[in-house]
């Protein structure tokens, strides 16, 4: 089962035997969302194809929340405008690989994690 924690931001695949007990508990401190209930590969779903269609950012987006950062934060760290840090992370302006260098600095992770 792939479930959605609106806030906080959770994003969990649960899987075997005690899914459903795991899930309730979830339900029971948080809004949850099952997105998916079946048992195909995380692959074939909805949801994956539509994170598919901006990977990378998508992870850029996460390692920003990750590290506590606004999109302006972001942006002033590694000398852009804040709408540039918004157009990398809806697709509109692809991510170079300076450019993820950058960020993936200022974000403590590796830049392998944003390409």
């Amino acid at each position: 089962m792939l479930a959605l924690v609106k806030t906080p931001r959770i994003e969990i695949a649960v899987n075997g035997e005690g899914a459903q007990v795991a899930l309730d508990w979830l339900a029971r401190k948080f809004t949850l969302t099952v997105i998916a209930a079946d048992t195909k590969p995380i692959e074939e779903t909805a949801f994956w194809r539509e994170m598919s269609l901006n990977r990378v950012g998508n992870l850029l987006e996460a390692a920003r929340l990750k590290a506590r950062m606004t999109q302006r934060q972001l942006a002033h760290t590694v000398g852009i405008a804040q709408n540039m840090v918004s157009d990398y992370e809806t697709g509109r302006r692809p991510l170079a690989r300076g450019m993820a260098e950058r960020m993936a600095k200022a974000l403590g992770v590796k830049v392998e994690r944003l390409l």
